[in-house]
């Protein structure tokens, strides 16, 4: 297949997840008894964002004309290790290898086997040349290069395993909101997207805010209950509990409003119904701050123009384009090279 084709094939597929499937929408409820973190409520989030973000067109063309990209290059075998803890969150990686014109050989996480061997279904149906492009496997050997993804944790195995082949190995990160108190309460409520999404547990999910010293909490907190309902998901609700009591046995301060927490704390990832907070004083300073914790933060959401780092504006957190690549390392550029 020629990069048109593999474009093509793309582009059909998103319009098919847009359109109603009742196959699909098994899969979808087959995953959600597997693993109850994947509401359907939050696949069907994570199928029309990658079929309007990753599968349109229009911006497949202009995202593959910024690179180098032969109609037909030699194909290489790269390795994938997907993570879990979102809905087809690996699934970015997969259209860099085939764009590329890459195979990719992918190892699945247990928290999510279902919806991708569905949508590589779908790519054969309307490509069978796309069969070859894919292969799902147990255990990953035979590759030309690893793209892996999991926490700091299992980076150091999968530096141990995979470091003589060329790697990207991603670790923990999280995003981060800066507020400097002028915030409108639509802005506030757009943060709580970005907070709440996928209850929390992806990378480019707010973990903390920065807030200017002297903030007062009463608007925040207000908006943030605007998601309440989350609340009514059973293993949400269990570490909402499990975290106050922890809060309160150590007398830690804290603020709740009974569906989120937010206490005062330096680290950037904090944990499920949680939220931590910092003040400053200081732009600049905050800046560098933030820059000296590059490492740790995936993306800043904050007011246009407020900083002069970059930033997303409230609620596009978990909105990434095909541009936005995990930890800003360039997939494309790392295949094509």
């Amino acid at each position: 297949m020629n990069l048109k084709e593999r474009i093509s094939v793309l582009t059909q597929l998103g319009e098919h997840l847009l359109q109603p499937d009742d196959y699909l929408d098994a899969v979808i409820h087959r995953t959600e008894y597997n693993n109850p973190w994947f509401t359907k409520e939050n696949q069907a989030l994570a199928i029309r964002s990658i079929a309007t973000e990753f599968l349109d067109k229009n911006k497949l063309e202009k995202w593959a004309a910024t690179y180098p990209i032969p109609d037909e290059p030699p194909m290489k075998t790269v390795g994938m290790v997907m993570a879990g803890n979102l809905p087809l969150v690996g699934f970015h990686d997969l259209v860099c290898t085939f764009v590329s014109g890459q195979k990719a050989k992918v190892k699945l996480s247990d928290k999510d086997r279902f919806l991708l061997p569905y949508l590589l279904q779908l790519l054969e149906k309307y490509a069978p040349g796309s069969g070859d492009f894919f292969e799902i496997v147990d255990q990953l050997n035979g590759m030309d290069a690893v793209i892996a993804t999991g926490s700091n944790n299992s980076s150091r195995y999968f530096e141990a395993y995979f470091g003589k082949y060329p790697h990207i190995i991603r670790k923990n990160r999280n995003a981060v909101a800066v507020l400097d108190g002028t915030e409108t309460a639509d802005e506030l409520h757009l943060l709580g997207k970005d907070v709440f999404r996928f209850f929390g547990l992806g990378c480019r999910n707010v973990s903390k805010l920065y807030l200017p010293k002297g903030y007062h909490f009463e608007a925040l907190m207000e908006r943030l209950h605007d998601f309440r309902e989350i609340v009514n998901h059973s293993k949400y609700r269990n570490n909402f509990d499990y975290n106050l009591a922890l809060l309160m046995l150590n007398q830690v301060p804290y603020f709740n409003n009974g569906c989120i927490i937010l206490a005062e704390n330096r680290d950037i990832a904090s944990r499920i119904a949680t939220l931590h907070y910092e003040f400053y004083e200081d732009k600049l300073a905050l800046e560098a701050e933030l820059t000296s914790r590059t490492e740790e933060i995936q993306c800043i959401v904050a007011k246009p123009g407020l900083l002069s780092l970059p930033t997303i504006p409230f609620g596009q957190s978990q909105e990434p384009t095909l541009f936005d690549y995990p930890d800003g390392v360039d997939v494309m550029g790392f295949l094509n090279g």
